[in-house]
């Protein structure tokens, strides 16, 4: 008889289909978080296997804070083109001309944290009751507590220390109106395993995760673009620099590396030898030591 076996990233993804599945009966009205970095990218891909031939049954989401890279962008956006997904933007920049939020002054200015109230109210305003995002345990202290299910009250706000057992298999998406949940499918995954599974599936990702010069400057430990959102000091010189991304969010905090990785075979023996974290690079985290807890508590990502 032949036998039936899976590897581990096979079992990962058997087990994120799931999860996908799970929000789909469960909920009326979800929705997909979508930054164009390689977690939700992969989300995406799962989506797309886990409900084929139909089409994905739920829109995707992206934040947009204005800050972004031009490449992530583009990248989104072929992506939806490619697919036929549709895409549904929340703008930080709209925000902030409602007086919704209050953009940071100084050196150090950034629109991180200023996603979270154009993403509460894009989920309030369509009631979405369940958000999808790619959020791993291995990326921070605070994504490691999530739930797969994990509960948001009505404010959009998360309780870490009131939070709903998980018995094997079994998730709980009972909810009172006005409260929905966030959904992370690819909890188990490591920064590692996305990789492999993107060079297993050979998946698309946007070029800034490959080794590529550019014009970076140092600031704090942190190696930051060179762009029009992140105002240099005198002190400060910009050179040319290889370089490659691990995250790629707003562009005002997130960090690169130096690195020669310019095909996903390299990235991977990168990944595996690095003793840095992957959110090593970003400045937001940086602010406390509790900074993505204290985030999340008010219903970020």
């Amino acid at each position: 008889m032949k036998s039936y076996r899976l590897t581990h990233i096979e079992e990962l993804e058997a087990e994120a289909m799931f999860v996908l599945r799970e929000v789909a009966a469960q909920f009326e009205n979800p929705v997909m978080l979508f930054s164009g970095g390689k977690d939700s990218i992969i989300m995406f891909h799962l989506a797309r296997k886990a409900f084929w031939p139909a089409k994905i049954p739920f829109p995707l989401l992206h934040v947009d804070t204005g800050h972004n890279f031009d490449e992530t962008i583009a990248f989104r956006d072929a992506l939806v083109e490619k697919y036929g997904a549709e895409l549904m933007v929340g703008s930080v920049q709209e925000s902030i001309d409602k007086g919704l939020v209050v953009e940071e002054k100084g050196i150090n200015a950034s629109r991180n944290a200023l996603q979270t109230v154009t993403l509460l109210n894009a989920l309030e305003t369509h009631k979405f009751d369940a958000a999808m995002g790619g959020g791993r345990r291995d990326e921070e202290k605070a994504r490691a507590k999530e739930r797969f299910f994990s509960h948001r009250d009505e404010f959009g706000q998360w309780d870490p220390k009131n939070q709903r057992p998980e018995l094997w298999n079994l998730f709980n998406g009972r909810k009172h109106i006005g409260e929905h949940f966030r959904v992370f499918p690819i909890s188990n995954w490591t920064e590692l395993d996305v990789w492999q599974y993107i060079l297993h599936r050979e998946i698309e990702i946007p070029s800034l995760y490959l080794a590529h010069e550019r014009e970076c400057f140092e600031r704090d430990g942190v190696i930051l673009a060179k762009n029009e959102a992140v105002p240099m000091r005198d002190d400060e010189t910009a050179e040319m620099m290889t370089v490659r991304f691990r995250t790629i969010g707003d562009m005002t905090c997130t960090g690169a590396v130096r690195s020669e990785a310019a095909t996903l075979e390299e990235i991977i023996e990168e990944v595996a030898a690095s003793r840095v974290t992957e959110r090593g690079g970003r400045s937001d985290d940086k602010r406390s030591e509790a900074a993505m807890e204290d985030r999340k508590k008010e219903g970020y990502f």
